[in-house]
């Protein structure tokens, strides 16, 4: 499995069969290195509906027909858009033709761009082959994190380190404490300068206490 990184909180899974993308923050977005023309998935799962995270989802459902699969405010709004939306809610899990995808707590505020109420923000957890990915959104540092990588053993974890909006680089490195990932990497920072962050010391940091971060740059491929 191919994990391709976009720049903020984009993420991108590349699967024998299927294409899954997280948080498609596109136009706007200054270090993103994709265009919206072109750009092919299957599924879209924003983590909540603030503009730099639902992004361009509403496009790129249109222009390739794909399901969005969202909690349960943000899936009725694009139905009522025309397009394909499954819905959840926190806590929830279901069965995709890829994997399974489960909604986490996330300590967040969430609004869609014209004001829309959009329900929780929350995580995403999913299991593709075998493999259990968690991007954990924008959120605060929380205890239940803990819990998540107690009942799962999290292969691959995308965390935020940017502060201000979301936990920064120490309650950062106590979220991989508590996930206990097989590999972390660091999203949500310096795509503005208000969430500018030194991924290097969240790097090293992680590292003293015996995890794996890899940083990635906008274009990067992990494979796992």
């Amino acid at each position: 499995m191919k994990i391709k990184y976009h720049g903020h909180a984009f993420v991108h899974v590349n699967t024998d069969k299927h294409n899954i993308v997280l948080d498609p923050f596109i136009s706007g977005n200054p270090v993103c290195d994709v265009k919206l023309d072109g750009f092919k998935c299957d599924f879209i799962i924003p983590t909540h509906g603030h503009g730099d995270n639902f992004g361009d989802t509403l496009e790129l459902a249109k222009n390739n027909d794909a399901l969005i699969i969202a909690m349960n405010e943000i899936a009725i709004y694009c139905t009522n858009k025309g397009l394909k939306a499954h819905p959840m809610n926190t806590g929830g899990a279901f069965n995709f033709p890829f994997g399974r995808v489960k909604l986490t707590i996330a300590h967040h505020s969430s609004s869609l761009p014209d004001g829309t109420y959009a329900g929780d923000a929350h995580g995403v957890l999913m299991t593709i082959d075998g493999k259990n990915i968690y991007h954990a959104g924008d959120t605060a540092l929380f205890y239940d994190m803990k819990l998540i990588g107690e009942m799962q053993n999290i292969d691959c974890a995308f965390v935020p380190i940017g502060d201000d909006f979301t936990m920064g680089v120490d309650d950062a490195v106590k979220a991989v404490e508590f996930i206990n990932p097989g590999v972390v990497v660091p999203v949500h920072y310096n795509t503005f300068d208000i969430i500018k962050a030194d991924a290097q010391e969240f790097k090293r940091k992680v590292e003293s206490i015996g995890k794996k971060c890899v940083i990635m740059k906008p274009g990067d491929v992990l494979e796992i």
